[in-house]
Order: structure tokens, then sequence, then C-alpha cells
């Protein structure tokens, strides 16, 4: 058998994309009442979600249940067997289950589906045979539709386990918006990534408030650079007169590079210094602030939010309160 070509392997490639695409949108276009009853059905429930299947279901309903969690609604993997076992004890009588199977046939799945029952859970059922055994349990079907597989040879899950991922996906989006699920929560339940960094980051969380790097005018450039290197690359240098006196600096700005004006040139003016020292540094935000402003510990991080909001936003402003 001749290897195929390049171009070849691109096309193998691109058929399955289509198809598994065309799989999802059909049944985007299919979608109906049925849907908007589970999505009810999971937005009251006073439990947590209960999301299982077997073989490549299962493994899709993990990360359903991975999604539903960090989204806002606690949910948890139970494997059908397993909770013939014993685990069966995670489940409340407050849960829903979310059941995943293509044939909904799946022997495997039904001793789950009896305890469920026997609970009072309602069951949610996510399959590609809407006549079937687990869809006759189920409270509410979605039809995952009778798909082709992109394996036409051995009919391995793919398109099925695409779809199922997609309608899973649908319900928790659907349901976060429902319940009202905002940048901020899903930030808190993510402060290891770069989303929740960038929203719980305070300028306090970085910035120094000890053995501050400060230089007087008279002190050699070696020190300064020194200090350079070891602070973080920013040293104020004062002269210990007027309103901003070392200590001033230290308690308002530590860790702040001073620029010291021959004369007063006004705000604008001293701004405009700033501005293009700051954009000079490669700084993508500049913030113009009076020295006796107060400001809101989270003022800092919502101008920013602001800022990336749209292309076309070129200047953010706080509110006054006073």
């Amino acid at each position: 058998m001749r290897p195929d070509t390049a171009p070849e392997l691109v096309e193998r490639g691109r058929r399955v994309l289509a198809l598994e695409g065309d799989a999802v949108l059909g049944v985007a276009r299919e979608l109906g009442a049925p849907f908007a009853r589970a999505v009810e059905l999971l937005a009251a429930a006073r439990g947590r979600l209960i999301v299982s299947g077997v073989g490549k279901s299962g493994l899709i309903a993990r990360k359903i249940a991975a999604t539903f969690t960090s989204t806002g609604t606690p949910a948890a993997f139970l494997h059908p067997v397993d909770s013939l076992h014993g685990d069966l004890g995670i489940v409340g009588r407050e849960d829903v289950g979310v059941l995943l199977s293509k044939s909904g046939e799946s022997d495997e799945l039904f001793g789950l589906v009896e305890q469920l029952q026997r609970l009072g859970v309602p069951i949610v059922a996510i399959t590609g045979a809407p006549q079937s055994s687990l869809a006759r349990a189920a409270t509410v079907v979605l039809d995952a539709g009778s798909v082709e597989e992109a394996c036409a040879e051995t009919l391995a899950p793919t398109t099925s386990t695409t779809v199922a991922l997609a309608l899973g996906d649908a319900l928790a989006v659907t349901l976060l918006e429902v319940k009202g699920f905002r940048r901020e929560d899903f930030a808190a339940l993510h402060p290891g990534g770069s989303l929740g960094r960038r929203l719980l980051l305070r300028v306090g969380d970085v910035m120094l408030t000890t053995d501050l790097p400060t230089l007087g005018p008279e002190r050699p450039m070696r020190e300064c650079v020194v200090l350079l290197a070891e602070k973080r690359g920013s040293v104020a240098v004062v002269n210990g007169t007027g309103a901003l006196a070392p200590a001033d600096v230290a308690a308002a700005a530590p860790g702040a590079e001073l620029i010291a004006l021959p004369e007063n040139l006004g705000f604008a003016g001293g701004s405009n210094v700033a501005v293009r020292r700051a954009l000079a540094a490669g700084a993508e935000f500049v913030l113009l602030l009076n020295n006796d402003a107060v400001l809101d510990p989270a003022c800092l991080g919502e101008l920013v939010r602001t800022a990336r909001a749209g292309a076309r936003v070129a200047a953010v402003g706080a509110k006054v309160l006073s």
C-alpha cells in the first residue's frame, strides 16, 4: 500500500472535521423544548450533578462534570460499576443525574439507573437513541442524533462523542448564564490560572512594602545600579525636601521610579514627561493620578479590564466619588 501524500493526509483530516462539525450543527438545528427542560431541571437542583457513562462516553462525562464544576455548578463523575460497590454514597436525593450513552443500552449503566430511580433522582439522558431503554428511564432526553462516525471501518466513537461533549457544553454554558455566573466567579474558582491572576491580583499583592530601594541625589551611580539589579528594576531618587520627602515616596509609591524635574511644569506638563518615559519603557498602560488620590483596591483591575475590552478603547477613567 503506497503512503498517502501530504495533500491526501490533509484532506482526510478535513473530512473528519467537516463530518463532526456537520453533526454538531445538525443537533443544534434540532434542539428544542427538551433542552430547555433539562436546563430548568439542572438549575433547580439543590444538590450536585451526578454525571456518568461507560467507555468513551465515560471519558466525555468526566469532562462535562469538570466543566459544570468550574462554572459554578457542583458536579461529580460517578463510574456506573463503582456506584454499585460503595461509591453510590456520593449520591443524594436532591441531586440530578446526567447519563451518557450512544446506544442507550449499555448494560453496565443500568445498575446505576435503577439506584437513581430508587432514590428519586431525576435523570437527563444524552443519547443517540431516543427510543432506547435509557431514554425510557430518563426524565428528560437530549437526542444526540444518529450520526456517522468518522472512523467508518471500526465504528470507533468519534463523531458521537464530539456531539455528546458539545451538548454537555451547551448545558453548562446555558446554565451559567441562567445563574448569572460572572468572570469574577470563574476567577475565584481558578486562582491559579491566568484569568484568575488577572482578576484577583491586587497592587498590594506585588508591591514592595519593606526594605524600599531609595537613594539620595548625592549617592554615586554605582549604588543605583546595584539597587536596580536587586530591587525589581526601579529606584526612587529623592532629595528629602518639599511635599515628596523620602518617607512620603516610600509610603505612596514603593518601588516606583521618581523623575526629578528642574522646575514645576504643572500636572499636565509633568504628566507628559511621565507618559513619555513610561511608553519608552514599554508600558502597556499609563495611569495618571494626583498624589492625594485614594483608590478603591479593585480600581486598577477594573481599569485594565475595561481598557482591554475592545481594540478601539484608547483611554478609560475611574469614577470620582469625592
